[in-house]
């Protein structure tokens, strides 16, 4: 369908992108060329470009001669010739840029063969290419079915309907040759419509469905990527990656084609260093790298006999070793070339405001001791609580104790008296 999302007409039908093909959703954003001249006026005189770029579902585009003369935008609904009948796209460039998709392309622009574009599409025209492409998801399912069902060793990874639902064309991935001539019978029998089987490529099958990848972006084959490039694992050598299928394999279960993105770079820096199959001739033993960094210009070097102990050189210092073994000397040793690499000390940051410890709040508080407090009984007066301790009397041991003489009378002991509480006044000056 067209970019139904920014933009639709009243009665529900698709009108077409209002922000030529940028609103950044899966329709309009797939494999589409920005229109930079599409603020730019023709001189005087020049006729615009008659050939517009026409995409269908998933990606798939067409060159299509605009021999009617009509008014097209990017986002406008057409029906286009198709064999037979006719189909439903949607326009996605107009004007001089599409003269450069067409040569970037390789079609050419004067031929005859460019096929043409009847009519804008009618609002008939695009209920029945909405009610054919409701189909095509349980028809892809029973069709997976009937395919199971002849044991045959083929994935149908997505169904197209034709815009006035006359064929539906059924794309497949096979690692061989695959005999479908009786699963083709199924099909007419069981969808009662014409059939057409293509076999696409697991990359092309993963850039028509597009998807998600590792790098959390959306699969460059699904928004730009438009040629696909072989990938071997010796990009990924160069490059000093481990050869993990896990990781290097991308959505299509092939190698994934941004490991040619960064090859080149990595051929230029690799030029100035010696092979890495190179054999350092020592009188301590041979030595075979283990190691490059092509940034920094070193080399990991291990005896054949230790593999456990390594040695950093530079290139120069191997280049010259690699000199002195072709006049057949030997060196006396890979230590007297050797380089300690001097590690940095981590920087730890420090806030100015003393506030670097993340976990500054998650140890609890300690609970403060009550303090004694004043009581407030009038305005001018403060109440203190003055209590003393008891004292521990102890007897006095100089003296001799006699137990058998009473007590004087005045000796009686009294009830203690409360303490009167200490009453502190203040003079405060009323205003």
């Amino acid at each position: 369908m067209a970019c139904t999302s920014c933009s639709t007409s009243d009665g529900g039908a698709p009108k077409g992108c209002k922000n030529n093909g940028t609103c950044g959703t899966d329709s309009c954003n797939k494999l589409t060329v920005f229109d930079w001249l599409s603020n730019m006026s023709l001189p005087n005189g020049e006729a615009p470009f008659d050939c517009v770029e026409v995409r269908f579902k998933n990606g798939r585009k067409e060159f299509y001669r605009n021999t009617e003369k009509l008014t097209l935008s990017i986002g406008d609904i057409v029906a286009t010739v198709a064999s037979p009948g006719h189909d439903i796209g949607i326009v996605t460039l107009t004007g001089e840029l599409v003269k450069i998709q067409m040569k970037k392309k390789g079609v050419n622009h004067l031929s005859n063969d460019v096929p043409k574009i009847y009519r804008k599409a009618s609002q008939k025209d695009i209920d029945i290419w909405s009610v054919a492409r409701d189909k095509e998801e349980p028809m892809k399912v029973r069709a997976r079915e009937l395919a199971i069902a002849q044991k045959l060793e083929m994935k149908i990874s997505d169904i197209e309907f034709q815009g006035d639902g006359s064929k539906a064309t059924f794309y497949y991935t096979a690692n061989d040759r695959i005999d479908f001539r009786a699963l083709i019978k199924d099909f007419a029998k069981e969808f009662s419509t014409r059939i057409e089987m293509k076999q696409v490529g697991f990359r092309q099958e993963a850039a028509r469905l597009g998807g998600i990848g590792s790098c959390g972006r959306e699969l460059c084959c699904s928004t730009w990527l438009t040629d696909f490039r072989s990938v071997n694992t010796s990009a990924a050598r160069y490059q000093q990656l481990s050869l993990n299928p896990q990781k290097l394999a991308g959505q299509c279960g092939k190698l994934k084609c941004c490991l040619n993105y960064e090859l080149d770079t990595y051929m230029d820096a690799l030029k100035d260093f010696p092979d890495f199959e190179t054999r350092l001739v020592t009188e301590k033993g041979d030595a075979i790298c283990q190691k490059q960094d092509i940034f920094k210009g070193l080399m990991w070097f291990a005896y054949t006999n230790n593999f456990a102990n390594w040695h950093v050189l530079k290139i120069d210092q191997v280049k010259e070793i690699v000199a002195e073994n072709k006049l057949k000397n030997k060196v006396s040793s890979l230590e007297d070339f050797a380089i300690e690499i001097v590690v940095e000390v981590e920087k730890n940051f420090n806030n100015a405001m003393g506030q670097e410890s993340l976990t500054r709040f998650d140890q609890p508080k300690a609970k403060k001791k009550p303090n004694k407090k004043r009581k407030v009984v009038g305005e001018n007066t403060i109440v203190a609580n003055n209590k003393k301790p008891a004292n521990n009397t102890k007897p006095n041991n100089n003296k001799p104790a006699n137990n058998n003489r009473p007590a004087p009378a005045s000796a009686e002991k009294k009830p203690a008296e409360p303490r009167k509480p200490i009453i502190i006044t203040k003079n405060v000056d009323k205003k």
